[in-house]
């Protein structure tokens, strides 16, 4: 089994990547990525996991950057393989991890004037050190204080994309985080790009600049794509000569998402694979 994006708490999962590895190990995965939101921070902690197991399990380094076309759409991209010490990607990633303080301040903001008395500090408590700030860790702090019951609650009523509450934050375009995953030397694969109740969609015409600018694959196989979504994003695969992945998103207990629900076929990992300009997968 082959699951290319899983998150843990270094951003919004509540696994650490150590306890990751171990549930992929159980799961029998033969290859897993580790994809936190504009962070590589845990991929030292599940090498060492690992490498300290008897498993010959591939550990796949990753991130899943967020972006924003011009027309502020919302786009994940997953960046793997790519060189974990390429500087010009790590900046713009920590440039977007320190950009959502901001963000979370105005939500918050926004928030207290509904009268839902909220502070950073509650948010913060959510954290593990070193995480990635995202509105999963506001939502876990709403369910602390008994606003809401569950994270997916706190997402369906007032954290969606479309809710007033929402606040956009910097972040690349996507055909730009794809040229610097490129120019790391890594793969880049659009998460969920047809998850229609996530908010706006990406257009054919963004979807074209994005393998005008090196797109390596398309998450087809996904829980927010639903059957019609799938049959058109592998179509679209097929066409522009683009890997077909299927992972789960794995958040841990943060999401319903199941650990390798739905998984890549091995000859659409090799395609990707083939692509980086490096061998740097981890095994034993």
């Amino acid at each position: 089994m082959i699951d290319l994006h899983t998150h843990t708490n270094i951003s919004d999962g509540t696994d650490s990547p150590a306890a990751l590895i171990q549930k992929a190990l159980a799961e029998k995965i033969s290859v897993l990525a580790i994809t936190d939101h504009d962070s590589t921070a845990g991929i030292n902690e599940a090498i060492v996991t690992l490498l300290g197991s008897t498993s010959n399990m591939k550990l796949v380094p990753g991130a899943e950057i967020s972006c924003q076309t011009e027309n502020g759409t919302s786009v994940h991209i997953l960046g793997l393989l790519f060189d974990l010490a390429n500087t010009e990607l790590q900046t713009v990633m920590a440039n977007t991890r320190e950009n959502r303080i901001g963000r979370m301040e105005k939500i918050l903001a926004r928030l207290r004037g509904a009268g839902i008395q909220i502070e950073m500090s509650d948010v913060l408590e959510q954290l593990a050190d070193g995480a990635t700030l995202g509105r999963p860790h506001l939502a876990d702090a709403l369910v602390k204080k008994g606003y809401f019951n569950s994270r997916d609650e706190v997402f369906s009523q007032i954290l969606h994309n479309r809710s007033k509450y929402y606040v956009s934050h910097y972040s690349p375009k996507p055909h730009e985080a794809i040229a610097l995953i490129k120019q790391a030397g890594g793969v880049a694969v659009i998460a969920h790009p047809l998850a229609d109740r996530r908010g706006q969609v990406i257009d054919e015409l963004d979807f074209q600049q994005l393998v005008s600018a090196g797109l390596d694959g398309i998450e087809v196989f996904h829980r927010d794509n639903n059957q019609s979504e799938q049959e058109q994003l592998i179509d679209f695969a097929r066409k522009n000569q683009l890997a077909v992945t299927g992972s789960s998103d794995y958040h841990g207990n943060g999401k319903l998402n199941k650990l390798a629900e739905f998984v890549t076929a091995p000859e659409e990992w090799e395609k990707l694979e083939a692509r980086a300009n490096a061998r740097r997968v981890i095994q034993r």
